[in-house]
């Protein structure tokens, strides 16, 4: 389009107004250049774009309407006055050409060949559109004066049938006349509209981080209200019962733990004092509990007094050497413990006078020991370790 602009053109200095008349005859060239190369055949190329869907008879593919081609564009009749062309144009799928002219009967396009329409089209009569008037009964019209008259009777008649849709028609747009006034009610309906959608979106956003769901929720409907009055959740036991009956299980459980030592002596001065706890008396006389049921160990001390009393309460015992002479020396605390249990063994078969008598015997022996050797806890099967 810029040489037909007839700005920045440049005129050789052989270029003559009177002989050329124009750059175009100057150069021997057509104003239109390529467009025009058929132009001694009369033809034309033209820029021709596809007046509806078709179908190519070469592809079979599918050219919807809108599309546009270079087409050879040439006269092949007229209508009345009005000339008919023809458009010649070469799919751009394909090696196949397609050929339509126009139809001023009809005001449409006609394919000639190489494609099919795809058909969309309608009758104007079942769709109750306004037809329009042909040709021919353009003039009957101005020549019949009788055919005139009827068709006026039978534009009446469709009048009057037409005329409930037309008032019908008329009020609805009366309706719709303040247009101000009904943009406003829109709007306001819009705004309150997406108020609610928002204070929902709030709520169940509430909801899911309170009950911690991951999962989208669904609007709330009637029957779901209705349903949820129904229904009742509670637990089987209230909080007051649960707590008497974890105080009756306290109450009731025992002061001591119940899982078994690795040690016989532990788990059994276990069980003597769970007894006792449990009947609320002392224990028995007959099974006196020893200080090996308690987990006591008896070590030998390394420090023996050398006092005069402490050498008059100690017994000892005579050791005779290989040369004749006789020695004293003190009691070992093994010869203690036997002597020990030879008077608790002595003890036993007697009556419970006896028993009141020689008892204070019996416990003397053992703190005579007691001076040369030291009670040790031993702790080792205790449930601390």
């Amino acid at each position: 389009m810029g040489e037909r602009k007839g700005v920045n053109k440049y005129y050789p200095p052989d270029f003559n107004p009177e002989k050329h008349g124009s750059l175009n005859r100057y150069h021997n060239s057509h104003p239109l250049r390529e467009r025009a190369r058929k132009l001694s055949q009369g033809i034309l190329i033209i820029r021709f774009e596809m007046p509806y869907n078709i179908w190519c008879d070469g592809c079979k593919n599918h050219i919807g309407m809108g599309v546009r081609y270079n087409a050879e564009k040439k006269k092949v009749g007229n209508y009345y006055t009005t000339p008919i062309y023809r458009f010649r144009m070469k799919c751009h799928l394909c090696v196949n050409y397609i050929e339509m002219q126009t139809d001023p009967a009809n005001c449409d396009y006609v394919i000639v060949s190489g494609a099919q329409r795809k058909e969309e089209r309608w009758d104007m009569a079942d769709n109750e559109q306004v037809l329009t008037t042909e040709h021919e009964k353009k003039q009957k019209l101005e020549t019949d004066a009788m055919f005139r008259l009827e068709h006026g009777e039978a534009d009446r008649n469709t009048l009057r049938k037409a005329l409930p849709t037309l008032s019908h028609i008329q009020e609805a747009q009366s309706a719709w006349k303040d247009d101000f006034a009904l943009n406003s009610m829109l709007r306001k309906r819009f705004r309150e509209k997406k108020k609610a959608i928002q204070e929902e979106e709030e709520r169940d956003q509430a909801l899911q981080a309170k009950a911690s769901l991951a999962i989208p929720l669904v609007p709330e409907t009637e029957d779901d209200r209705r349903l949820a009055a129904l229904l009742k959740f509670h637990t089987l036991d209230s909080y007051e019962d649960k707590q008497k009956l974890k105080r009756t299980e306290i109450s009731s459980r025992s002061w001591f733990p119940s899982t078994p030592g690795p040690g016989h002596s532990s788990s059994k001065a276990s069980s003597v004092l769970k007894k006792l706890a449990q009947n609320h008396r002392p224990a028995p006389a007959s099974t006196p509990i020893t200080g090996g049921d308690l987990g006591i160990v008896r070590r030998r001390s390394r420090e023996v007094s050398e006092s005069p009393q402490c050498a008059a309460l100690i017994p000892r015992s005579r050791e005779t050497h290989p040369d004749g002479t006789t020695q004293d020396r003190p009691a070992s605390p093994q010869d203690c413990s036997q002597e020990t249990a030879e008077t608790l063994k002595t003890s036993e078969p007697q009556g419970q006078e006896q028993r009141s008598q020689d008892r204070p015997q019996s416990e003397d022996m053992p703190h005579l020991c007691a001076l040369s050797s030291s009670l040790v806890a031993d702790y080792s099967d205790s449930e601390s370790e």
